[in-house]
């Protein structure tokens, strides 16, 4: 099992994440009149950026990107923080402020996003220099807190109105159940990223910068980091799928 995920974990992540995608599009046509048009653009974006932090696996001395080696773009932590992150939390608070009935939730999440954006800023601005080495828990706590505050607030409206009779056939009640379920799994995560971490070995035989070993300081971690991260991303992103399909579009 922790050779298949080690050799399968990156390919069954994106294949499933490319599946939501692609099943969005096939179905925009059916969405495009509500606010669920704007998550199949995120769908969208979502695979656009995944596909563009693999940029690291070309980052090798007989590779195309073999100039970044030695720089600050050698690891994708900078752009992890800024696509995931940062803008995953401020796409989730525009969304959930568009579907949210109640004007009092509404302003609630519009001011914690803003604070939240002017909070990242400030802080990746003094902390620049690990920007690119490493994730900033604080950044991954808060923008969970915003996120989980969003689905909240669409479940009490849920529970406080007639849609609790129908709340199976909208699509974004299985949007908010599979965004609460998969942040409430992965945010204990962060707090044990120090031994997602790497140990840099030298070449034996040669002083190059360019070969240059990383080892995780800690497999049996890694493994179980990543087998927690399959579940929750097969678990939200055939439930975007099912959801895109079966449920009746909204008018919001």
């Amino acid at each position: 099992m922790d050779e298949f995920i080690r050799q399968n974990y990156s390919f069954i992540t994106h294949s499933i994440e490319l599946l939501a995608a692609v099943i969005g599009l096939l179905f925009y046509k059916k969405y495009k009149a509500t606010a669920a048009k704007y998550f199949i653009y995120f769908l969208v974006y979502l695979t656009l950026c995944d596909f563009i932090s693999m940029y690291t696996r070309a980052v090798r001395p007989d590779r195309l990107l073999s100039f970044l080696i030695g720089t600050v773009f050698e690891k994708n932590y900078w752009w992890s923080t800024l696509y995931w992150k940062i803008g995953a939390t401020m796409f989730f608070a525009f969304y959930y402020y568009k579907i949210l009935k109640v004007k009092r939730f509404r302003n609630i999440i519009k001011f914690n996003s803003y604070i939240f954006l002017l909070f990242s800023v400030i802080y990746i601005a003094l902390n620049w220099d690990r920007f690119f080495v490493r994730f900033f828990p604080v950044i991954s706590i808060l923008g969970a807190i915003i996120i989980l505050l969003c689905a909240v607030f669409y479940f009490i409206e849920i529970l406080q109105s007639d849609k609790i009779l129908t709340f199976y056939k909208s699509i974004n009640f299985y949007i908010s159940l599979a965004i609460f379920i998969w942040w409430i799994i992965i945010t204990p995560i962060v707090f044990y990223n120090i031994y997602y971490t790497y140990d840099i070995k030298s070449s034996s035989n040669l002083d190059s910068v360019m070969l240059k070993r990383e080892v995780y300081k800690d497999w049996d971690f890694v493994i179980l980091r990543r087998q927690i991260y399959l579940f929750a991303n097969v678990f939200m992103y055939l439930t975007y799928t099912f959801a895109l399909i079966w449920c009746k579009p909204e008018n919001d």
